[in-house]
């Protein structure tokens, strides 16, 4: 990766209503509506854009050892063909066993993937970004 490579992540003006509302999944529509009244209940801060397609909340600054640095959100995820990407996970041990209850999912180390909010236990899923706020707020 060049060194002054373009973060394309970055947070915009673009509206988060405009972006949901042309979901075409009207399921995935709703969940996205919903997990974002979650998110924002969590961490108090209004949804904003990230790219065209990630709605983060909050935001902090990181820099790495090589000198990169950028800015991401404290908490986020996007409505995506396959799934709902929930950008929650850190890889913590106190995870695991909120995942072995959540039902229906996948996961990559900071991704959590499902289809429908109805395939997962909603106290689990509101546990896991309360979790990941927290988490994400200590790092700034």
């Amino acid at each position: 990766m060049a060194k002054n490579a373009e973060i394309k992540t970055t947070v915009n003006k673009a509206s988060v209503t405009a972006f949901l509302n042309k979901v075409d999944d009207e399921q995935k529509r709703k969940d996205s509506f919903e997990i974002m009244k979650i998110m924002q209940q969590v961490s108090k801060e209004k949804p904003k854009m990230w790219g065209p397609s990630i709605i983060g909340f909050g935001s902090f600054h990181y820099k790495y050892e090589s000198g990169r640095e950028g800015d991401m959100p404290l908490l986020a995820f996007s409505p995506r063909k396959q799934y709902i990407t929930l950008y929650v996970l850190a890889g913590d041990a106190h995870e695991a066993p909120l995942l072995k209850k959540l039902g229906k999912h996948t996961r990559s180390k900071v991704c959590l993937y499902i289809k429908k909010l109805s395939d997962v236990d909603m106290g689990v899923l509101k546990e896991l970004i309360v979790k990941s706020y927290k988490a994400s707020k200590a790092l700034k």
